[in-house]
């Protein structure tokens, strides 16, 4: 099979059955690949990239070409260069927005990675599609790497509607001044997510402890105010029932002065 060279920014192609093999690495090659599946975070409408690194042990020039399956959804730069002696290349593979989910977000795309000893010297304008033909005599690695569609990162949790920054979680309290299961698990999460387990979890009893505390309080004060309620209205009911016979007894006086008056004159 003749493998054509394509400029970049547009790759070459390869058939799919030329990759069907599962993936080999010498031991001694020439170039290692990092990481050895190109993983693409996978959302519709959205071009995506991932990166490789090239990295040449040897100390030969090395030349390298990469092919995909499927060039005209891929765009590969540098898809074509020199790797010098003991460096690395990093290579860009970009995936274009795709309009459709993958079924069962499988992939069956691939790449294919030649690398060929050069010159000493070598630059981008020495490299040749010949230098990539074995059939013209030239030992050329090949490295075979698959693509794998992964889910996208998650975006941060948003804040929970009229919740402020830096107060705590409002938690109801029963009347028993005890908090309930529900509530204490609430308390326990709000303050356990972000920060180590142990800690949290130590703030979390506290808080719930201080709660109690402030609740049972509530209750003594609220019970304490009823009872001197109570003691202000029985006083004031004896008051009023004491009027009408303080009124009895003066209005019983002035008749008796007024009557030991008219006797006197």
């Amino acid at each position: 099979m003749t493998w054509h060279h394509c400029p970049i920014p547009s790759p070459a192609s390869i058939s799919a059955d030329s990759l069907a093999d599962p993936i080999k690495m010498s031991t001694d090659e020439l170039l290692s690949i990092e990481p050895q599946e190109l993983q693409f975070p996978f959302e519709l409408r959205k071009q995506i990239s991932c990166s490789l690194r090239l990295l040449n042990k040897s100390d030969y020039y090395v030349a390298f070409k990469i092919k995909t399956t499927n060039p005209k959804k891929y765009c590969v730069r540098p898809n074509t260069g020199v790797v010098l002696p003991r460096s690395t290349c990093d290579v860009i593979v970009t995936m274009q927005a795709q309009k459709e989910m993958p079924p069962d977000m499988q992939c069956k795309d691939k790449f294919l990675l030649l690398s060929v000893i050069t010159s000493p010297g070598a630059t981008l304008k020495d490299i040749t599609p010949e230098m990539f033909n074995k059939e013209a005599g030239h030992e050329v690695e090949e490295c075979k790497l698959r693509v794998a569609y992964v889910a996208p990162p998650r975006p941060p949790s948003p804040v929970h509607e009229g919740s402020e920054e830096g107060s705590s979680p409002r938690v109801s309290v029963s009347d028993n001044g005890n908090l309930s299961s529900s509530e204490q698990t609430a308390v326990s999460r709000s303050y356990v997510q972000g920060s180590e387990p142990e800690e949290n979890s130590a703030e979390a009893r506290a808080l719930i402890s201080k709660l109690t505390e402030e609740r049972n309080s509530a209750i003594q004060e609220k019970k304490q105010l009823q009872q001197e309620l109570e003691l202000l209205r029985h006083h004031s009911s004896k008051s009023r029932g004491g009027i009408p016979f303080m009124y009895i007894i003066l209005v019983g006086l002035v008749g008796i002065i007024l009557g030991y008056l008219m006797k006197r004159t």
